[in-house]
């Protein structure tokens, strides 16, 4: 039987792969407000078609569960994404000169199609564990990027191009709704097998290493 939280297991087991994300050129430019407008362009319209895909992992993990809790999360982590967080990246995007028909016409980089069809793959063949453990990486670890870059360059919650996006992902609300996300994984995982325990731990690794996939995709904007 499982002694420590999941999440704790989960997050000392990537642990390298999290502080290389804090060396990555892509976070640092934030952090120190030089980044080239057009990475962070190419970003933000890779985010946005990542944010569709992210959305249907939280469905599908919906349809696999009868756990209440479970069920509110996923609902209302999809209206936030398609009605709040898309809104916002649409707001950002117009502020930086894309076009509505630019942001029809963009396809998934192979990085972004990548981790995205692992994320699905995995909620699909899965339970509604296998489904948030997919979830679980790309939500703390932008709070973790966040909170590093505000804790040590506080002036880029003002930057006129990434504060949005520093001071959202550093908020009090952000860490609110992932404790809560936590607190229910750490639930279900209480009493599962050690067999299973390990299977959602690789998934969390390799969301993770896709993660720092996905900075690369955006500093090399491929």
């Amino acid at each position: 039987m499982n002694t420590k939280p999941i999440i704790e297991r989960m997050l000392k087991e990537s642990e390298k792969i999290w502080q290389d994300y804090l060396k990555h050129p892509f976070i640092w430019g934030i952090a120190n407000g030089d980044l080239d407008i057009k990475k962070f362009r190419f970003y933000l319209l890779q985010d946005y078609l990542y944010l569709f895909e992210y959305a249907k992992v939280f469905a599908c993990t919906l349809t696999k569960t009868d756990n209440k809790q479970v069920m509110s999360l996923c609902s209302s982590s999809i209206n936030n994404i398609l009605n709040g967080e898309m809104k916002i990246h649409k707001t950002y995007m117009k502020r930086m000169g894309i076009s509505d028909s630019e942001i029809e016409n963009i396809k998934l980089g192979l990085a972004n199609l990548s981790y995205t069809s692992y994320m699905l793959n995995v909620a699909q063949r899965g339970d509604e564990t296998d489904g948030l453990a997919a979830i679980l990486s790309c939500a703390i670890s932008y709070e973790f990027i966040a909170k590093w870059i505000y804790e040590n360059y506080p002036k880029s919650a003002k930057n006129e191009f990434f504060g949005e996006w520093v001071s959202g992902y550093s908020s009090e609300e952000y860490a609110n709704s992932n404790r809560e996300l936590e607190n229910i994984v750490n639930k279900l995982c209480e009493n599962i097998s050690e067999e299973h325990v390990q299977r959602l731990i690789d998934i969390f690794v390799n969301c993770s290493k896709f993660e720092y996939k996905f900075w690369d995709m955006a500093w090399n904007m491929e």
